[in-house]
């Protein structure tokens, strides 16, 4: 309300600085848990509307994820190149420690994209990874029973000997997933990339090595570049899910007894998955 009133005086009364929203969309993608949400279009949804709700020429994105689902990945890609396109203003992405493969589809969704020297960039791919447990449960004298209408229907048991016809299976779809990615970056960044035989393999680089291969536009961080675009009054407003205080005691209150004991063993295993993403990285 204040800034609206100081457009109308005169002289350097009347100057507004610019404010640009940020939002930071941080975390492994799509990996909700009882007691965390996750990073998916529903838990997204909400502040990305409210980012570009903002009056001003361009919003902010940090992002700091080493990926995940690739298909919430792209929803949220999606979202917010839609509303850029509608309320017509600039996207800026700046990565912190990492943008991988869910993150770097993040990212892609920047007109620009700025990434601290020692960030970690790529890992354009797809994986799949499980445990086989078919000998281990024979030693122990165990007995898989597993009845279904469909022969392919218990593919890839982890407690049953691997068949080639359902890795095949699983490679081509992961094949479908992985064209679909690099046609992503290839639209979003087709006339920067230095394309090598090794940027679409799942590799990652610094951003200094990704800046050269032109998955990222420079090196900066998010005061330096946004005072040098719009001016060293430019203000910055951090854009934050509201927490009631019901909303900061549900995770615990509507868990009781075998439930409450249910949840934390499955945000255990859930922290146990996203600690091995981020650990890729060296993170």
């Amino acid at each position: 309300m204040f800034d609206r009133l100081r457009k109308h005086l005169p002289g350097k009364w009347g100057d507004v600085p610019t404010t640009v929203p940020v939002l930071r969309l941080q975390g492994a993608i799509g990996m909700a848990s009882p007691l965390r949400p996750g990073l998916s279009l529903a838990t997204a949804a909400p502040l990305i509307d409210k980012l570009f709700a903002f009056d001003g020429p361009a919003v902010a994105l940090v992002v700091n994820s080493p990926g995940g689902s690739p298909v919430q990945s792209r929803l949220i890609h999606d979202r917010i190149r839609q509303l850029a396109g509608e309320k017509k203003k600039e996207v800026l992405v700046f990565v912190e420690d990492v943008a991988a493969s869910g993150g770097y589809m993040l990212a892609l969704a920047g007109d620009e994209i700025i990434a601290d020297e020692s960030s970690i960039v790529g890992s354009i791919g797809v994986v799949s990874a499980s445990f086989g447990f078919a000998e281990a449960i024979a030693r122990l004298g165990i007995e898989r029973r597993v009845h279904t209408a469909g022969e392919n229907k218990a593919i890839l048991d982890p407690f049953r000997p691997e068949r080639e016809e359902d890795v095949r299976h699983l490679k081509a779809i992961q094949q479908e997933v992985h064209e679909s990615f690099i046609a992503l970056v290839r639209r979003r960044r087709g006339d920067v990339l230095s394309e090598t035989p090794d940027l679409f393999s799942g590799l990652f680089w610094t951003g200094t090595t990704s800046r050269d291969l032109g998955l990222v536009d420079r090196i900066g961080d998010i005061r330096s570049v946004l005072r040098e675009r719009f001016g060293e009054s430019v203000r910055m407003r951090l854009i934050g899910a509201p927490r009631s205080l019901f909303a900061r005691r549900q995770g615990v209150g509507v868990e009781i007894g075998a439930g409450l004991a249910q949840g934390w063993a499955d945000e255990a295993i859930g922290a146990l998955e996203q600690r091995a993403l981020w650990a890729r990285f060296g993170l």
